[in-house]
């Protein structure tokens, strides 16, 4: 049986600073109104602790298995509470432009490092850009190994977000598509 968006909840969660208008995770929710976003209180100085409780709240809140989107910071909260969270709910999730919090440049984000390498206890695919000044590609392919996540590389795209001007970038729904597709009924 074919998945489809309306099989699922569909749950986005933007990184740092929250995803604009210019972003494709804005421009997914503009296109497909049954996407809804987690929202933060504190957008520009997050505390791990407090993204995971507003997840845990809006994934309980799902009434079908919620797939999670996330980008940057966001598949750092997805890495981590998918380990502590009520995570059973959660079918999949697409994880852009992953960030490395162990690296030593990484800025600072209380509670979100280190990574977590292990495998994630929902389906995944981790979608990486060769030119992220966030992560290199080898690093982003080796937490989707860990993570035991599809690996999509997606060519030059920087950081994924909203530099790129991606618009809906068509790239990211197949990606979803393809992830969506390949869930348990």
């Amino acid at each position: 049986m074919l998945r489809t968006m309306d099989d699922f909840d569909i749950l986005i969660l933007p990184g740092w600073a929250n995803a604009g208008p210019d972003h494709w995770q804005t421009q997914w929710q503009q296109a497909f109104p049954t996407l809804r976003r987690v929202e933060q209180d504190e957008w520009l100085k997050p505390v791990y602790a407090d993204w995971a409780a507003r997840l845990s709240e809006q994934v309980a809140l799902c009434r079908k298995p919620a797939v999670l989107v996330a980008h940057s910071l966001g598949t750092s909260l997805v890495m981590k509470w998918a380990h502590e969270g009520p995570a059973g709910k959660v079918a999949g999730a697409l994880l852009v432009a992953p960030s490395d919090r162990d690296s030593p440049t990484a800025a600072e984000r209380s509670g979100f490092a280190p990574m977590v390498l292990k495998p994630l206890p929902f389906s995944s695919l981790v979608a990486a850009s060769r030119n992220d000044p966030h992560v290199s590609l080898e690093r982003a392919r080796t937490f989707a190994q860990a993570w035991g996540s599809q690996f999509a590389d997606v060519g030059a795209l920087g950081h994924i977000g909203s530099d790129a001007k991606l618009g809906l970038w068509p790239q990211g729904l197949v990606l979803l598509g393809q992830l969506l597709a390949a869930l348990e009924p």
